[in-house]
């Protein structure tokens, strides 16, 4: 079994294949489209991410000691990243989830690409994962 830390170079260097950054960009959000969608009972005020532009809907749970991440948004771009997300962390320990950040945005040059409104959003989806996998540790 792989680190967070190995996991997130493997998806670095996947997408880093791709040179051309807007292609990078849509093969991320083509990512996101195939991502399963929640149901309308699951995409509830509570599982909401506040402070973002679009609607994100993320849902957290630990089996075996493993974070396991759902989410849906109203926006394939916002999809597409917070899927990208969502695939890094899935599977890690609720301490990886807490304390490794996603330097894959960075990485692949998303930052360029990105209004600062998107990046605020995607930094409040990091905020919510990292806040859940501190609910667990703390029980």
């Amino acid at each position: 079994m792989s680190t967070l830390a190995e996991k997130q170079l493997r998806l670095i260097a996947r997408y880093q294949t791709i040179e051309d950054a807007h292609e990078r960009l849509a093969a991320i959000v083509a990512r996101g489209k195939k991502w399963p969608a929640l149901t309308e009972d699951q995409r509830t005020d509570a599982n909401r991410v506040h402070g973002c532009s679009s609607r994100v809907w993320l849902i957290g749970r630990v089996e075996h000691g493993h974070c396991h991440f759902q989410m849906d948004a109203d926006s394939t771009l916002v999809k597409g990243l917070v899927a990208l997300l969502c695939e890094l962390y899935d599977g890690a320990s609720a301490a990886e989830v807490e304390c490794i950040e996603p330097e894959i945005i960075t990485a692949l040059g998303l930052e360029r690409q990105l209004s600062p409104t998107r990046l605020n959003g995607l930094a409040s989806v990091r905020a919510t994962m990292r806040a859940f996998a501190e609910r667990e540790l703390a029980s």
